[in-house]
């Protein structure tokens, strides 16, 4: 999560949409970069307005507004699947080695007892400023980056290039079309969330 204090700004840290990219970019014009543990770095916005709101009203700032990516739902989940492929991972518990995306997929979808490279949340749950309502004033789409870029460079007045990091290797996520459908029942916030988005990143709150 980044704090840009002069342009009224709270950056949330969305795994797999870029934020370590986008944290480097950016961290140079923030007054306050949350960067580790990764529980404080991905703060959900419920989380963040119990604790860093109220100060950042003390220190007046009133009027900051939430930013932040979604990636189209499937995508995060194949995202994640292809990050816990890496050879790092290799006999670990939270490797996805040896398993299909479907495999995966179905492990994500389990009410208890999921094993650890399934053990995930999701976009619109820490999104959310209250059961079931995601709040963000400016949410883009991970695939219209280029609108997330026009944003903040205009409200920077300088351009903006993003490093190339933790970038998984690419692989088929073909997902059988039951587990899709099941995935959007049980996650329709999210699709939902991710469908009303405007193509150039303007917010749906304004």
């Amino acid at each position: 999560m980044l704090i840009l204090w002069n342009l009224n700004l709270v950056i949330f840290s969305v795994p797999k949409t870029g934020t370590t990219a986008i944290e480097q970019a950016l961290a140079p014009y923030a007054a306050v970069h949350f960067s580790r543990p990764p529980a404080v770095k991905h703060m959900t916005h419920q989380r963040f307005n119990r604790f860093i709101r109220p100060w950042l009203k003390k220190e007046g700032k009133d009027e900051i507004k939430t930013v932040a990516l979604m990636r189209e739902p499937v995508s995060w989940l194949g995202s994640w699947y292809r990050y816990r492929q890496r050879d790092a991972l290799l006999g670990s518990e939270k490797s996805t080695s040896g398993l299909s995306f479907d495999e995966f997929v179905n492990a994500y979808l389990q009410e208890t007892d999921r094993p650890a490279y399934a053990r995930l949340g999701s976009q619109a749950r820490q999104l959310s400023k209250s059961r079931g309502e995601v709040g963000i004033d400016h949410l883009f789409r991970y695939e219209n980056m280029a609108g997330f870029l026009y944003f903040m460079e205009e409200k920077l007045g300088q351009k903006l290039v993003l490093p190339q990091v933790n970038v998984s290797a690419p692989m088929p996520l073909d997902l059988a079309k039951s587990l899709h459908q099941k995935l959007r029942e049980k996650y329709a916030l999210d699709f939902a969330t991710y469908a009303g988005i405007v193509d150039h990143g303007v917010s749906t709150n304004d």
